[in-house]
């Protein structure tokens, strides 16, 4: 193997197989020395260097070079398979590091494929390159998918298995819906109009706020499209995840009604020490800042980064009182400090036991020594109300335990009576039909005078009123057996 055949070699599988050049030169040479070790040993030192630039190979064995003709000797002799299967496995390595490099850069992006094969809920999607799967938790809530269907997914994850790459995909991320911004609206595609955050129940709603660099441009309306047919694209794209799209602002108080959309909002109350912020919104509002199971609030407060706390005017006033007479229970707390904590957002022992003692110093001027206090006394009390809710709840499931099981008794109670009265009737019916059949005996036997319906009657058991009857018999029949004697004598 002279230096030109090498170079030819290197340079081939660089262009086809995508391969860097280095990675080949260092696969030959890992070929040669593996089957040098073979032939000289394993104990044995050996250096096999390759001249990137002629493709020359050299050779060193316990620090003494190999000339021309040991070497080509070497080259001559060597096991043609060894280096084959170590040129083979270095090939392979570097076509799954390639693979992995390149869909490591695609990680959050969007990519195309086609479904492959689907079994138990997992989707395998044909990327070209590679085949990725779409496991069932990323996948949207309800929708399928059948071989052959094209498959629009970000890319989630990407590391390596072995020899082999796992590319994992997902359509439930929020980066999805960003994507699909990018592809659908070319404003968003050419940077004029931003995705400045985004929130995202996947299959259910999204939230989307967006601003524009352009002032003549309006961010939403192009979102929306003319007759919402840009954003429509997207729904369907999302099997009729509803998205709401907002307008960004950098301040809180405009940008938080617009998050709580279409909830209209009254005023907006910030608490920076506790990252808190209260939505005061009308009684016929509640339900709709709220939304279905809290998912509008839930939303707009991922995609604003605050939490929000929606209340009426009215549950705020008594928040405010019961917040005040709470606070002013603990010693240091003068009534002053306790309204000057509650209207920073500090409405419960909670939210007291997790502010610095110096933050605390700041609001009150007063000592560290007792605003150290004051936070403790608020974790005790904490702690007792955790463990008083814990304590209730245990009771309401103890309670609905109990429920529970005699509704279940009751449910089996009554199945026995049935039961049990089914069997009572039972007798009844035949003993009903049994006299009908000793009747037509009787009156087949009505030779020997016996009334037919005193038989029907005696069928299943004797009376108290017959057995007297029986007795007259036998007493007449002694009678005359008795005047007969006297007669003859």
């Amino acid at each position: 193997m002279n230096g030109t055949e090498v170079l030819r070699i290197v340079d081939a599988i660089h262009r086809d197989k995508s391969i860097e050049k280095e990675i080949v030169f260092s696969g030959i040479e890992a070929a040669i020395l593996s089957a040098a070790r073979k032939h000289y040993g394993e104990e044995r030192e050996i250096v096999v260097l390759i001249d990137r630039s002629t493709g020359d190979v050299s050779a060193k064995i316990d620090g003494d070079a190999l000339d021309s003709d040991e070497l080509g000797d070497l080259l001559g002799r060597i096991a043609a398979q060894t280096a084959k299967q170590v040129m083979i496995q270095k090939i392979r390595e570097a076509e799954r590091d390639a693979v992995y490099d390149e869909y490591l850069e695609l990680r959050s992006f969007l990519v195309n494929g086609a479904v492959a094969r689907a079994d138990h809920g997992v989707t395998s999607v044909n990327l070209g390159k590679i085949e990725a799967i779409l496991p069932k938790s990323e996948q949207i809530p309800g929708e399928s998918h059948r071989v052959g269907d094209r498959v629009r997914a970000v890319v989630l994850d990407v590391r390596k298995a072995g020899s082999r790459v796992k590319v994992v995909l997902s359509r439930t991320h929020a980066d999805l819906v960003r994507r699909l911004f990018e592809v659908e609206i070319p404003e968003v595609a050419d940077r004029v109009i931003e995705v400045r955050s985004l929130a995202r129940e996947a299959g259910y709603r999204s939230k989307v706020a967006v601003s524009c660099y352009d002032t003549n441009v309006d961010a939403v309306g192009a979102c929306v499209g003319v007759r919402g047919s840009r954003i429509k694209t997207i729904v369907d794209e999302l099997d009729g995840e509803r998205i709401d799209i907002v307008r960004w602002n950098d301040s809180l108080q405009i940008l938080i009604p617009n998050a709580m959309q279409p909830a209209e909002v009254e005023d907006v109350i910030l608490c920076p020490m506790l990252g808190r912020v209260i939505v005061l919104v009308r009684d016929d509002q509640l339900s709709l800042a709220i939304g279905k199971k809290g998912q509008n609030v839930r939303l707009a407060s991922k995609l604003v980064g605050w939490d929000i706390e929606v209340m009426t005017q009215d549950e705020l006033d008594d928040q405010l009182e019961r917040s005040v007479a709470a606070f002013s229970q603990i010693p240091p707390v003068t009534e002053d400090l306790a309204e000057s904590l509650v209207s920073q957002g500090f409405f419960s022992f909670d939210d007291l036991s997790v502010i610095e003692p110096d933050h605390l110093q700041e609001l009150s001027e007063l000592s560290p020594e007792i605003c150290a206090q004051i936070v403790e006394h608020a974790e005790v009390e904490s702690e007792r109300e955790e463990l008083e809710t814990d304590r209730r709840k245990a009771i309401e499931r103890e309670a609905r335990r109990v429920e529970r099981e005699a509704a279940e008794l009751d449910a089996m109670t009554g199945k026995s009576l049935d039961g049990e009265q089914k069997k009572e009737d039972a007798p009844q019916q035949v003993a009903a039909t049994e006299p009908a059949a000793e009747n037509k005996d009787a009156t087949s036997e009505d030779t020997n005078g016996s009334s037919t319906n005193e038989e029907a009657a005696t069928a299943e058991e004797t009376t108290p009123a017959e057995e007297p009857a029986t007795q007259n018999a036998d007493t007449a029949a002694e009678q005359d057996n008795k005047q007969q004697s006297e007669t003859e004598s």
